[in-house]
């Protein structure tokens, strides 16, 4: 007897998986649980040039089992499309796509530069939109229900004055979910956007820690494995309803 609350297996690409301390990574392991048919991207250099430093990417991909895994520098215009593409010919045509690379950038009104405001929107906004089309225009129903899971950081729910870059272009991904939820809505491709809120993935320093920890209603950071599983529900059979909005999953955070 068939059960008619089984799924078929999903094909699933996941950017951003470059550490085993991150969300990507938790994601990807999520998925890859459940029996999904999952393709990693990374971009090392990028993490090579923050305080906490780069993981050694073969080791994060033997970590999951050695999916196909896929370097790209996301700041390249073609580079969206050619990922997508990729992917797909590794792993057969995708019906999930989940955006959770990020370019980190700090910056102060009076120290922003127009430089660095250009590389972050590229990275972060722009090449999320990029993602969303190329996946949309590869995806065959056949192949199961299409979902995409966008990242952002909390930028529509308060102030974040010291990483400006960062903010404008994390904040234009929540801005743009609906629009690219509405594009897509005929297609039976469903798009959401995930603010995880303050997650331990080992980049803040111990006073940070402690401020976040005690504003916090559970009294710690949330982790990985919490946004993991908010990303499976969101590309899981029990919210093909739920599109074109924020999830903020934050944990109780009190700004």
């Amino acid at each position: 007897m068939t059960r008619l609350d089984v799924t078929p297996a999903g094909t699933a690409l996941v950017t951003g998986v470059s550490r085993r301390a991150g969300i990507g990574y938790a994601v990807a392991r999520r998925l890859l649980d459940r029996g999904d048919r999952v393709v990693v991207h990374s971009w090392s250099p990028h993490d090579a040039g923050q305080p906490w430093g780069a993981d050694d990417v073969d080791a994060v991909v033997a970590a999951l089992g050695s999916p196909p895994h896929l370097p790209a520098d996301l700041g390249d215009p073609d580079a969206p499309a050619a990922l997508v593409a990729a992917a797909r010919a590794a792993a057969g045509p995708l019906t999930t796509l989940v955006v959770n690379h990020a370019r980190s950038a700090l910056g102060r009104l009076e120290e922003v530069t127009a430089d660095e405001l250009d590389r972050s929107f590229a990275v972060n906004a722009r090449a999320a939109v990029l993602l969303t089309r190329a996946f949309a225009a590869q995806y065959e129903p056949a192949a199961g229900p299409g979902s995409v899971v966008l990242f952002t950081s909390g930028q529509h729910r308060g102030p974040m004055p010291g990483e400006i870059p960062y903010a404008l272009s994390k904040g234009a991904v929540q801005q743009v979910t609906a629009t690219l939820a509405d594009a897509v809505a005929g297609r039976g491709i469903t798009v959401n956007c995930v603010n995880p809120g303050p997650t331990d993935t080992g980049w803040a320093g111990p006073a940070v820690d402690e401020q976040v920890a005690a504003a916090m209603a559970r009294g710690r950071w949330n982790t990985p494995e919490e946004a993991a599983a908010v990303v499976a529900w969101l590309t899981g059979p029990d919210a093909r309803s739920v599109t074109g909005a924020t999830i903020d999953a934050e944990g109780g955070f009190r700004r």
